[in-house]
């Protein structure tokens, strides 16, 4: 292992400030011989900061002890939600999205409701001074005494910050922005996020620090960086959503210690990020019913059934080639249905611009929402009105027929409680299915035979 090599910088008493070499006053808050100097260990090894709490050795699998750690509870339940439960000792998570779209102050609410004095939080922003946090902080209306700001880029740094404050959590603001003076490629390289990311979760993991790590995604919308980083973190978030507009969905793409496909609503405010607890409600409020081409569909998000409005849109092209354009859904699976129709349907679909979209922002992936997508599509076509107290679900084949989806008890009960009266269903689900004593469970073999029940 290469030797340690010491360094000394100064640090302001008053503030906390620290520069590389002596001056009067204080850069940062202007006091007079406040600067005291002190010993930096700059480590030309990722492992010199971090002393295991034992060597690594080989145990028996019959003798390692599982006992599962008790999770930290965030303010927010929707968090908590994507988290599988609430926040894992020890666990590095990485939180995604487009610029502005709320990751840094989500991070900033919730750093500041977690902090106490017997949990010490420490906010590592490479992007912003200690002022901009401050100013987000005020604009959010939070407040806390133990949460500690850094502005600081070097992972050298950072890393004896965590050793010197020993925090109960770090939030690294971004991992993009971080290098090591190790290596000579610019902050952002492939090397410098892999190293700086090495570093961290080794801290991490030897001290039982939870780390967030907030991360930069490509104009394409895919995550900045090597793609190792996605696979060294315990757990995946991602950011979905137009920024111009309220709501906001973090996304669970992995996790490690809970499901992959659980998602948290949120509704941007004035006062910051705030939970949606009831998404279906939300994403129906302002559906229109004296319209053709609008339908319900009830996907499944983890384990949590969202209703969601799904809308149409069929027009005689005016272009030599008809558009198909979508909106949360995906524009294959939209032709493959669009044949359906054409063919075993007899809509005549070929010659028309059609334009689906998913009302909300949310993003829909599931086969279930193709009976929806036929229903609202057939609807515009005809130009005659769905009933709006029917619910839509189920898959469909390329023969036209219904195939059984999962959880569709969970989905009955969903739209039972928001009010809907009918539910179209494929016919394999009805077997041993029970009753509900306000919806109307309809069994339905083909795609053909839905339509036929579909219309007032």
């Amino acid at each position: 292992m290469a030797k340690a090599k010491e360094k000394t910088h100064f640090v302001c008493q008053e503030c906390g400030a620290t520069t590389p070499k002596w001056q009067g006053k204080c850069p940062s808050c202007s006091a007079w011989n406040s600067l005291v100097e002190e010993r930096v260990l700059a480590t030309s090894s990722r492992n010199a900061v971090m002393t295991p709490k034992e060597s690594s050795r080989p145990k028996r699998l019959s003798s390692i002890n599982a006992e599962t750690a008790p999770r930290l509870q965030a303010k927010s339940a929707e968090f908590n939600r994507v988290l599988g439960g609430g926040l894992v000792p020890g666990s590095v998570v990485l939180v995604g999205g487009d610029p502005g779209i709320g990751k840094s102050t989500l991070l900033l609410q919730e750093a500041a409701a977690l902090s106490s004095e017997n949990y010490q939080i420490l906010y590592i922003t490479g992007e912003e001074s200690a002022e901009q946090i401050k100013m987000r902080a005020d604009r959010l209306g939070v407040s806390a005494d133990f949460l500690f700001i850094l502005p600081e880029t070097e992972i050298e740094s950072a890393l004896n910050a965590i050793e010197h404050i020993k925090p109960g959590l770090v939030v690294v603001d971004s991992i993009q922005t971080m290098y090591t003076s190790l290596l000579e490629s610019a902050p952002g390289s492939v090397s410098q996020v892999r190293e700086c990311a090495l570093k961290l979760i080794g801290i991490a993991k030897t001290r039982t620090i939870p780390v967030f790590l907030v991360g930069h995604v490509t104009k394409e919308g895919y995550l900045a960086g090597p793609k190792v980083l996605e696979h060294m973190v315990d757990a995946l978030l991602l950011f979905e959503g137009d920024r111009d507009h309220f709501y906001r969905i973090l996304r669970s793409v992995k996790n490690r210690f809970g499901s992959t496909r659980e998602i948290g609503v949120f509704e941007m405010a004035s006062s910051g990020l705030m939970d949606v607890p009831n998404p279906s409600a939300v994403f129906l409020s302002e559906r229109p019913t004296n319209t053709s081409g609008s339908t319900v569909i009830c996907c499944m998000e983890g384990t949590r059934p969202i209703l969601v409005e799904v809308q149409a849109l069929a027009t005689a092209t005016k272009y030599g080639y008809p558009q198909r354009t979508t909106t949360g859904m995906d524009l294959k699976r939209l032709v493959l249905l669009l044949g359906v129709l054409e063919k075993r349907l007899g809509y005549h679909v070929g010659g028309m611009d059609v334009f689906l979209n998913a009302v909300g922002g949310l993003s829909i992936d599931e086969p279930a929402a193709d009976l929806g997508v036929i229903t609202s599509i057939a609807s515009s076509v005809r130009n005659r009105e769905i009933d709006p107290t029917t619910v839509f679900i189920g898959e469909v084949g390329l023969g036209g027929e219904l195939r059984s989806v999962s959880h569709v008890e969970s989905r009955l009960r969903e739209a039972e409680k928001l009010g809907f009266q009918r539910a179209i269903i494929p016919k394999g689900n009805a077997k041993g299915l029970r009753s509900f004593a306000k919806l109307e469970v309809i069994a339905a073999a083909t795609a053909y035979e839905a339509l036929q029940n579909a219309v007032q």
